[in-house]
């Protein structure tokens, strides 16, 4: 995705289609065009001396492979496993979204490396109901440094994961992860973004773990909504392990604040990261249920709000909120952070990205209106189920 001006400016104009400014990048110096060019060559040829990938390692192609995993790797069985579930998520969650939406339909590429593993993105654009709606499945194979592995541990208060078991300070960490994940931004202010991710890592230091959940962001809030949706997936937990969903809502609110603004992206959902407590089959059928019955949590809330009428000043409101999405997106989330530290696909990296949003300095809501409303949700997490 090129990112317009208008995505990093506060604009009197509320235009959808931010491909209507010249991009940042067009408007740069050729010396500055040449410059860069140059830096993310050099990257490249160093990553992909180093872990085997770059940001140019990718090859499009017109047929993706029915496994992008392969043979003869360490558990290749949940590899492929957990990569066929996510392809068929995909499938059910775009499917659900088009026929939702009305108009609006996902574009496919599809991309594979040399080195094993590739990915298929999905975005529509231009939609009814959504402005943009990405859903991207990945399967990576690479090495990182322990070092990114041992910040991690960060999470250790949550989960007893060591990722960087038997691995030195220096040594280069070969993994394998595969995942799905999508963010969905709809035009009508009364409608919110939702976003998931479900993955699953190795390492062949022996660790392995599941991660994942799912999320929503509202501008506004009708606390009907978030009964529903947090009880959709309360209800999953519940399913599985009594303990899950209090766990997993509270490590959301946690994992989802924007630390230097004080205040969570959005109203929270359930997060989990390094789960490998119990038996991998048990906690794959769990992460398949969680990402299966991201319709049942989302789509209704929008079928109910769809059709809402708003004002100029309710659509500023949404752009401000989608500004703050792309801070905590570009500065705290991990699976961004991830993508561009190992020589992640940028397209597909940043398709978490609005195509507009709105920055205006200094903006506090009035006392009593229902931006302050929502936003001492944000400034202070609450239960909703």
């Amino acid at each position: 995705m090129a990112l317009s001006a208008d995505a990093f400016v506060a604009q009197p104009s509320l235009s959808l289609r931010a491909a209507s400014v010249p991009s940042v990048t067009g408007r740069l110096p050729r010396a500055w065009n040449a410059k860069v060019a140059g830096l993310k060559m050099a990257a490249s040829t160093e990553e992909k001396q180093d872990g085997g990938i770059g940001w140019d390692s990718h090859k499009a192609v017109d047929r993706v492979p029915d496994s992008l995993c392969l043979d003869g790797t360490a558990n290749t069985e949940m590899r492929a496993k957990f990569e066929k579930m996510c392809r068929e998520a995909q499938d059910h969650i775009c499917k659900s979204v088009e026929q939702c939406d009305g108009q609006g339909k996902f574009k496919e590429d599809a991309w594979t490396r040399e080195n094993g593993g590739g990915g298929i993105s999905r975005v529509l654009s231009g939609g009814k109901i959504w402005e943009k709606a990405g859903c991207n499945l990945s399967v990576v194979y690479g090495t990182m440094p322990v070092e990114a592995l041992q910040a991690a541990n960060d999470r250790l208060k949550y989960s007893k994961t060591d990722r960087a078991a038997g691995y030195q300070p220096g040594d280069k960490v070969p993994f394998f992860a595969c995942g799905l994940s999508s963010v969905m931004h709809p035009r009508n202010p009364h409608c919110p973004t939702m976003h998931f991710n479900y993955r699953y890592f190795e390492t062949d230091g022996g660790v392995w773990w599941f991660g994942g959940g799912t999320d929503i962001t509202p501008a506004y809030l009708d606390e009907k909504d978030m009964k529903h949706f947090h009880g959709t997936y309360k209800e999953i937990c519940d399913k599985h392990d009594s303990e899950f969903y209090p766990k997993f809502k509270k490590w959301a609110d946690d994992y989802f604040t924007i630390k230097h603004r004080g205040e969570t992206r959005g109203l929270g959902g359930i997060f989990f990261d390094d789960l490998n407590d119990r038996d991998p089959d048990t906690i794959f059928e769990f992460s398949k249920e969680c990402a299966m019955n991201v319709p049942k949590a989302y789509l209704p809330i929008i079928e109910a709000h769809k059709d809402d009428d708003f004002t100029q000043e309710q659509k500023e409101w949404q752009l401000m909120r989608r500004g703050r999405y792309v801070e905590f997106n570009l500065v705290y989330d991990r699976g961004t952070i991830f993508g561009l530290k190992t020589g992640g696909r940028i397209e597909s990296i940043l398709m978490s990205l609005p195509e507009t949003a709105r920055w205006e300095y200094n903006m506090i809501p009035k006392p009593g209106s229902k931006e302050a409303e929502i936003m001492d949700c944000f400034q202070t997490p609450r239960d909703w189920v």
